[in-house]
């Protein structure tokens, strides 16, 4: 039989929760897998530590460190995360953008090119190949004015 000591089963707990954290993301269970790292540095460090006190400590540490992520690192995050309010949206990231018409305004509508599709767009009346820049998004149209 293995004759493991104490912090060696706190760290493959730790590499356990972390690699359940790859198979299901969602933050927490990567806090708790290093709050099981921090235990297994703290029982190697202090060798001798009872059953119950390595529990209590471990719950103790775990709340920490997930209120930590909570409370100071999530909102820094996503606080950084430039266009991260509009990740979802594709059309709200184009502000601002410039375009080529693929298409000529008429009437107040024409297409762009946009990578290598096209897209409505509506505006002044406007050649084929002017350059356009995006001003706002209604639905899939984008509001365009031109960029000359």
């Amino acid at each position: 039989m293995w004759n493991l000591s104490a912090h060696y089963l706190w760290w493959i707990l730790a590499l356990l929760l972390i690699g359940g954290e790859v198979l299901i993301p969602g933050y927490f269970l990567l806090w708790i897998g290093i709050a099981a790292a921090a235990m297994g540095v703290l029982l190697w460090l202090v060798p001798g530590m009872g059953l119950l006190l390595q529990a209590v400590l471990f719950a103790v540490l775990a709340l920490a460190a997930c209120v930590f992520y909570a409370r100071k690192l999530r909102p820094r995050i996503e606080r950084s995360a430039p266009g991260s309010e509009r990740l979802n949206r594709r059309a709200e990231q184009m502000i601002g953008q410039r375009y080529v018409l693929s298409e000529a305004i008429v009437n107040g509508r024409g297409k762009a090119r946009v990578g290598d599709g096209q897209w409505l767009v509506a505006g002044p009346e406007l050649p084929v190949g002017a350059t356009v820049e995006v001003v706002a998004v209604d639905g899939t149209t984008l509001q365009v004015r031109s960029a000359a």
